[in-house]
């Protein structure tokens, strides 16, 4: 996401080669390995809120740069979720945030009040849309570097729930939380809020290869997560599920990078697609709505897919995220009619789903069985323990392809690239003994 500024800011990562990125995930998966892997943080799991099969995501813009200003009850019922964008971060606090109107968008808008917004924002929940508060984005940055930031960022941000009547929050940080006190304080917020708290992300998508830092955070609060919304856009090419790199602004890339969170760290309903409204929205990443709606049949039922194919069909994805609602309104709303429309043709297009209220018990994502696994890209050299091939740094895994490694054999839970067995903070490997 962008502040303030017609097209975002463009990311270092526009211009790495692939061979750049792979050095970098080896990196992040290193960095990983060293990450704390106990207990984080306590706060009960409230139950998660009732939502349709499938809906969209959008942000609206509490500022003024170029796109439509529209008032908060303005944004169409398409919107399942709206995120209001953003908090300010607390100069005078660590990890406190607070929210302000702003007076551009409220001078724009012929005058726009604190009351009116309130009032805008009960009737959108009186619609059945839900309105989370986004915490990020280019000015919003916050940092949690120890416990009592970690609390004030989840007594601050409970309190702003209560002043407007917010869900709850989106972490749209574009930079990396802190893993140990974003959990305590999210695990924190979800206790105060209690039932119906809803929890969105929109990571980008180097965080959400194997090792970076939101996987990590999103594998401690699964259980809390209503949806994670990866932002396919601003993006250098990356890593897929099946070891390959993929270019930004294709079919390919939102399926084989979505499927990374699909294989053991997120059920698919707490999965969607973050795509740009128009090519205002972003520097780079734009697609056709159309494009959206092929991944999305791509992913729940196998069709219009690309050369990649997914592990599995996916029938409960949650749908599609955009920024944002104000550049939409800009192009007569051509993104929510043409990927909302098509949200209904999807598998139980028109019905509702209430998430698991059971909590997981561990920190570590179940496995799913899977019938089909991609290669990987490069060939392990082959050792002869047990005629396993041996573990290397290099070669992507699928969930369930083994390897030998200290001479034990080991098994992998689902996708990963780097985390070495028996020592990666994600738990991605299973020992199975001497060999």
């Amino acid at each position: 996401m962008s502040r303030r500024l017609t097209v975002p800011e463009r990311s270092s990562l526009h211009w790495r080669s692939p061979r750049t990125l792979i050095g970098l995930f080896a990196l992040l998966a290193t960095v990983a390995t060293l990450a704390v892997t106990t207990a984080l943080g306590s706060g009960a799991a409230s139950a998660a809120p009732a939502l349709p099969t499938h809906l969209l995501t959008g942000y609206w813009q509490n500022f003024v740069n170029g796109a439509k200003p529209l008032k908060l009850a303005d944004v169409p019922t398409r919107y399942g979720i709206v995120a209001v964008s953003f908090a300010d971060a607390v100069p005078s606090q660590s990890g406190a945030i607070s929210f302000t109107l702003d007076s551009g968008l409220s001078s724009a808008l012929g005058g726009y009040t604190d009351a009116q917004f309130k009032a805008d924002v009960a009737t959108l929940k009186a619609r059945g849309q839900k309105v989370v508060l986004s915490v990020g984005g280019q000015n919003g940055a916050i940092s949690l570097p120890d416990a009592a930031s970690s609390t004030a960022f989840a007594n601050t941000s409970y309190a702003l729930m209560q002043k407007y009547g917010f869900d709850g929050v989106d972490i749209d940080l574009e930079n990396a939380p802190n893993l140990a006190n974003m959990t305590s304080a999210l695990k924190s917020l979800a206790g105060k809020a209690g039932s119906g708290f809803v929890l969105t992300m929109a990571p980008e998508t180097i965080y959400v290869q194997p090792g970076g830092s939101y996987l990590q955070l999103i594998d401690q609060v699964k259980d809390l997560i209503t949806v994670v919304n990866t932002q396919y856009y601003n993006s250098g090419s990356m890593i897929g599920q099946d070891g390959k790199v993929y270019n930004s602004g294709t079919v390919d890339f939102e399926t084989a990078l979505a499927d990374i969170l699909l294989n053991g760290h997120l059920r698919a309903d707490q999965v969607g697609l973050g795509l740009p409204a128009s090519t205002s929205g972003a520097g780079s990443g734009y697609v056709a709505p159309s494009v959206v709606n092929n991944a999305l049949d791509c992913l729940t039922m196998g069709t219009n897919c690309g050369s990649y194919k997914p592990t599995a069909k996916y029938p409960t994805l949650r749908g599609a995220m955009t920024w944002s609602i104000n550049w939409d309104a800009s192009n007569g709303y051509n993104w929510a009619n043409t990927v909302g429309g098509h949200l209904a043709s999807l598998p139980g297009g028109g019905g509702t789903t209430t998430p698991p209220t059971t909590p997981p018990t561990t920190s570590t994502p179940t496995p799913t069985a899977t019938t089909t696994t991609a290669p990987p890209t490069t060939k392990p050299p082959t050792t002869g323990c047990t005629g396993l091939s041996a573990w290397s740094a290099t070669t992507a895994y699928t969930g369930g392809q083994r390897v030998s490694y200290t001479g034990h054999a080991w098994t992998a839970k689902w996708w990963t690239y780097g985390d070495k067995p028996g020592a990666n903070a994600q738990d991605v490997w299973v020992d199975g003994g001497a060999c």
